[in-house]
């Protein structure tokens, strides 16, 4: 018999037992594929991370964990860090330095951050509106691509700010924010953001409110008494909740913004000379805030990571090792209980050499099938993975 009417048989075979073939070839493709889906997924969060990180050459915030610090600034995670004053911030410009971004990463408008911070972080993550515009003013916001689509927002929609606490009382009532943006689409945690001017992030935060003008003779019965100047109102006083042009005259704010929190600052070095010497007048241990570089704690954490993904990968490949092991003893034993087919094969004239070549075909078609599920999934990841990889970061 020749080779290609031995072929013929195996593939037969195969076609007529095609459960059993292609779950074979899915659990040797699957196999095969997962160390690479390992690496395909290991890579992309290296870049991903690393490049904003990279992008942000150095971050001040509250003495403590800087890995905690840095997720919170570039990332947006909510962290247990102490936060530090808009006055520490201020004195780092005031070197001369550098610039300095602001960032207040505290509230949630439902799951989406909202991020208090300044113009300048737009021009620095090169953020553009894809419509309307940047907020101009108190109680606006200009909301991330991921956010507009998810909830159907636009320019000139609405958006509440999230309570901290669902019961709690005494807490600040949520903000209404007028969208008057929806950033372009960036491939990074801006898409899921909510922006807005620190005074708004601190106005969530009841460090300011608006209300009637209680010095018109309108809200008489809303003064509860008047002395040496000051009015003070009773309970009927009708706080706002929403910032417009008719009432923005009436919210004030409360002390010093100096002394105001802000979660981070991010800091820009006018060169390099700039960025060396704010470092050494951080290395003091006793000082309140800390001054980091990003690239530096990344490269500590995804050191410790790469190291468990090399041992995760080192698994999958005796993983696929065994699968194709136990690949060989499913066709040793399928061929031993089909020993009668074989045999009435030879006694119709088929030599030993032609059924070895028959069985042999059949082990290369399920393995080429088994290649060719792999390569599938592989593509796939390549393909799919990475945007995966991203919603996950984000």
């Amino acid at each position: 018999m020749s080779p290609s009417a031995a072929l013929q048989l195996a593939a037969r075979y195969v076609i007529r037992h095609r459960v059993q073939s292609l779950l074979l070839s899915l659990a040797l493709g699957a196999a095969l594929a997962l160390p690479v889906a390992v690496r395909v997924f290991a890579k992309t969060v290296e870049r991903e991370m690393r490049q904003r990180a990279v992008a942000t050459p150095q971050v001040l915030g509250a003495r403590g964990s800087a890995l905690d610090l840095m997720l919170s600034a570039l990332y947006f995670r909510r962290q247990p860090i102490e936060p530090i004053t808009a006055r520490q911030a201020d004195e780092v410009r005031d070197t001369g330095l550098a610039e300095i971004i602001p960032l207040h990463v505290h509230f949630h408008a439902q799951e989406a951050p909202i991020i208090g911070t300044a113009l300048e972080y737009f021009a620095f993550r090169k953020l553009t509106p894809a419509q309307g515009h940047l907020f101009t003013r108190l109680g606006d916001c200009v909301i991330g691509a991921h956010v507009a689509n998810a909830r159907g927002l636009k320019p000139g929609d609405h958006l509440f700010s999230s309570p901290e606490q669902v019961f709690d009382i005494a807490g600040t009532y949520p903000l209404k924010m007028r969208v008057t943006g929806v950033l372009t689409e960036s491939f990074t945690p801006d898409d899921d953001a909510v922006f807005v001017d620190p005074k708004t992030a601190w106005l969530i935060e009841g460090r300011a409110h608006g209300h009637d003008d209680l010095a018109k003779p309108a809200a008489a019965a809303e003064v509860l008494k008047r002395e040496e100047g000051n009015v003070v109102g009773n309970a009927a006083v009708r706080m706002y909740n929403e910032v417009t042009d008719a009432n923005i005259g009436g919210f004030h704010f409360h002390g010093d913004l100096a002394d105001y929190p802000l979660t981070a600052a991010i800091v820009l070095p006018h060169d390099v000379k700039s960025e060396a010497i704010l470092t050494g007048r951080f290395q003091d241990t006793k000082a309140p805030a800390q001054l980091i570089r990003p690239r530096d704690e990344l490269d500590t954490v995804l050191s410790t990571l790469f190291r468990i993904e090399g041992a995760v990968v080192a698994g999958l490949a005796l993983l696929a090792c065994a699968a194709a092991a136990i690949s060989f003893i499913v066709f040793t034993l399928s061929f031993k209980m089909r020993a009668r087919e074989f045999a009435t094969l030879g006694d119709i004239g088929v030599s030993p050499r032609t059924l070895a070549a028959i069985k042999a075909f059949e082990i290369a078609l399920i393995g080429l099938a088994g290649i060719i599920v792999a390569a599938i999934t592989v593509l796939l990841v390549i393909q799919f993975g990475p945007a995966l990889v991203l919603r996950a970061l984000r």
